[in-house]
Protein backbone atom coordinates (compact mmCIF):
# COMPACT_ATOMS: atom_id res chain seq x y z
CA UNK A 1 0.00 0.00 0.00
CA UNK A 2 1.29 3.72 -1.08
CA UNK A 3 0.82 6.39 1.86
CA UNK A 4 1.38 9.44 0.30
CA UNK A 5 1.70 13.21 1.51
CA UNK A 6 -0.91 15.14 -0.31
CA UNK A 7 -1.44 18.45 1.91
CA UNK A 8 0.30 20.60 4.44
CA UNK A 9 -1.48 22.98 6.42
CA UNK A 10 0.72 26.37 7.00
CA UNK A 11 -0.90 28.29 9.63
CA UNK A 12 -0.91 32.14 8.44
CA UNK A 13 -2.50 35.45 9.70
CA UNK A 14 -3.19 37.19 6.31
CA UNK A 15 -4.26 35.15 3.99
CA UNK A 16 -4.04 37.27 0.99
CA UNK A 17 -0.14 38.06 1.73
CA UNK A 18 0.19 34.31 1.96
CA UNK A 19 -1.31 33.63 -1.04
CA UNK A 20 0.76 36.63 -2.83
CA UNK A 21 4.04 35.33 -1.07
CA UNK A 22 3.56 31.76 -2.24
CA UNK A 23 2.17 32.48 -5.94
CA UNK A 24 3.83 35.14 -7.03
CA UNK A 25 7.47 34.85 -5.03
CA UNK A 26 8.08 30.91 -4.53
CA UNK A 27 6.14 30.23 -7.67
CA UNK A 28 3.84 28.20 -6.49
CA UNK A 29 0.60 26.66 -8.39
CA UNK A 30 -3.04 28.28 -6.78
CA UNK A 31 -5.11 24.96 -7.39
CA UNK A 32 -8.15 26.87 -5.74
CA UNK A 33 -9.61 29.61 -3.84
CA UNK A 34 -12.83 28.88 -2.09
CA UNK A 35 -14.95 30.62 0.31
CA UNK A 36 -18.28 29.60 1.90
CA UNK A 37 -19.18 31.55 4.44
CA UNK A 38 -16.73 32.24 6.68
CA UNK A 39 -14.63 29.18 5.44
CA UNK A 40 -11.85 30.09 3.50
CA UNK A 41 -9.11 27.52 1.83
CA UNK A 42 -6.28 28.40 -0.56
CA UNK A 43 -4.91 25.22 -1.94
CA UNK A 44 -1.17 25.88 -3.71
CA UNK A 45 1.30 23.26 -5.23
CA UNK A 46 5.13 23.96 -5.82
CA UNK A 47 5.89 23.46 -9.83
CA UNK A 48 6.53 19.50 -9.95
CA UNK A 49 5.21 18.36 -6.44
CA UNK A 50 2.81 15.68 -5.52
CA UNK A 51 2.19 17.59 -1.98
CA UNK A 52 0.23 21.10 -1.90
CA UNK A 53 -0.08 23.50 1.56
CA UNK A 54 -2.81 24.69 2.48
CA UNK A 55 -3.63 28.15 4.13
CA UNK A 56 -6.89 29.64 4.98
CA UNK A 57 -9.60 30.02 7.50
CA UNK A 58 -12.51 27.98 9.30
CA UNK A 59 -11.82 24.42 8.01
CA UNK A 60 -7.99 24.58 8.70
CA UNK A 61 -6.71 23.59 12.40
CA UNK A 62 -6.63 26.59 14.42
CA UNK A 63 -2.41 26.68 14.82
CA UNK A 64 -0.39 30.07 15.43
CA UNK A 65 0.59 31.89 11.87
CA UNK A 66 4.17 31.24 11.86
CA UNK A 67 4.62 28.21 13.84
CA UNK A 68 5.14 25.50 11.19
CA UNK A 69 9.09 24.76 11.01
CA UNK A 70 11.28 22.83 8.94
CA UNK A 71 9.00 22.09 5.74
CA UNK A 72 11.75 21.09 3.24
CA UNK A 73 11.61 21.06 -1.27
CA UNK A 74 13.86 19.38 -3.01
CA UNK A 75 15.22 20.75 -5.97
CA UNK A 76 18.03 19.38 -8.76
CA UNK A 77 20.62 22.66 -8.24
CA UNK A 78 20.64 24.51 -5.15
CA UNK A 79 22.27 27.25 -6.62
CA UNK A 80 19.82 27.92 -9.64
CA UNK A 81 16.79 27.77 -6.88
CA UNK A 82 18.83 30.28 -4.76
CA UNK A 83 19.35 32.42 -7.84
CA UNK A 84 15.68 32.13 -8.71
CA UNK A 85 14.46 32.92 -5.10
CA UNK A 86 16.76 35.74 -4.84
CA UNK A 87 15.44 37.37 -8.15
CA UNK A 88 11.44 36.86 -6.90
CA UNK A 89 12.54 38.81 -4.03
CA UNK A 90 12.56 35.96 -1.37
CA UNK A 91 14.92 36.61 1.45
CA UNK A 92 16.76 33.63 1.23
CA UNK A 93 19.92 32.22 3.01
CA UNK A 94 23.53 31.55 1.02
CA UNK A 95 24.15 28.11 -0.17
CA UNK A 96 24.77 26.13 2.82
CA UNK A 97 26.55 22.79 2.97
CA UNK A 98 24.96 20.38 6.34
CA UNK A 99 27.20 16.97 7.05
CA UNK A 100 28.97 15.13 4.81
CA UNK A 101 27.79 13.42 1.55
CA UNK A 102 27.82 9.73 2.44
CA UNK A 103 28.95 8.87 -1.16
CA UNK A 104 30.80 10.54 -3.66
CA UNK A 105 28.44 12.66 -6.36
CA UNK A 106 29.47 14.65 -9.26
CA UNK A 107 28.04 17.63 -7.42
CA UNK A 108 29.89 18.26 -3.97
CA UNK A 109 26.00 19.87 -2.79
CA UNK A 110 24.36 16.84 -4.09
CA UNK A 111 22.47 15.79 -0.70
CA UNK A 112 24.23 17.95 1.39
CA UNK A 113 23.31 21.50 -0.40
CA UNK A 114 20.88 23.87 1.22
CA UNK A 115 19.51 27.30 1.51
CA UNK A 116 16.69 28.72 4.25
CA UNK A 117 13.94 31.07 4.13
CA UNK A 118 10.73 31.75 6.13
CA UNK A 119 7.03 32.99 4.62
CA UNK A 120 6.21 36.43 5.98
CA UNK A 121 4.79 35.19 9.31
CA UNK A 122 7.77 33.46 9.55
CA UNK A 123 6.68 29.64 8.89
CA UNK A 124 10.42 28.12 8.36
CA UNK A 125 11.32 26.69 4.90
CA UNK A 126 14.26 24.35 3.49
CA UNK A 127 15.33 23.73 0.29
CA UNK A 128 17.40 20.89 0.06
CA UNK A 129 19.13 19.74 -3.67
CA UNK A 130 18.63 15.81 -4.25
CA UNK A 131 19.64 15.26 -8.30
CA UNK A 132 17.95 11.67 -8.21
CA UNK A 133 14.87 12.90 -6.32
CA UNK A 134 14.02 16.57 -7.88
Amino acid sequence: MNWTLEVVVVPVADIDRAKKFYAEQLGFQVDHDTSFGEVRIVQLTPPGSGCSIVIGRGAVPDMPPGSLKGLQLVVRDIRAAHAELVARGVDVSEVTTLGENPTPTPDPLDNVGFVFFSDPDGNGWAVQQISSRA
